[in-house]
């Protein structure tokens, strides 16, 4: 089993010049929690994940702190929001570099490769790097159950 057998083929991408605001848009309109950012040519060049997106704003002490068990309220850190310019950076400018796979990626390596880079979704790429596809943990999960019946 490989990681075409159950990648997604329609993958919503970016370009490198998108901004912040619009790639926000993005990840609403199409309710996904990655963004692969590709060039004119279709390869992947990148990485924007929903979690990367909303660290630009999130206050960093939340990183710093130990146990958020006795934190129930987060209280006007959790309302704040992005000035015009931050929204305007252009993704090039946070965006992590391309983690991906190729098609006949074993589903076992695919989700190794999601587990050591603490992925949302796994982007598949050709020989050339072009974007062909992307799976999720869930989507290889599943082909994997499969094989047991």
């Amino acid at each position: 089993m490989d990681l075409i057998s159950c990648m997604k083929k329609q993958v919503i991408h970016i370009s490198p010049e998108t901004s912040l605001r619009e790639a926000a848009k993005t990840f609403i309109r199409h309710h996904i929690g990655t963004l692969p950012v590709v060039d004119t040519n279709g390869k992947l060049v990148g990485i924007l994940s929903i979690r990367d997106l909303v660290s630009q704003v999130f206050p960093d002490f939340v990183n710093m702190i130990q146990d958020i068990d006795f934190i129930l309220d987060f209280g006007a850190a959790e309302t704040r929001k992005p000035d015009d310019e931050m929204l305007m950076t252009p993704v090039r400018k946070v965006m992590n570099p391309p983690i991906s796979a190729k098609g006949d990626c074993s589903l076992l390596r695919a989700s190794a490769l999601i587990k050591k880079h603490n992925l949302l979704d796994l982007p598949v790429v050709d020989d050339d790097e072009r974007l062909i596809g992307i799976a999720s943990l869930v989507d290889i999960g599943t082909k994997f159950l499969q094989s047991w019946n």
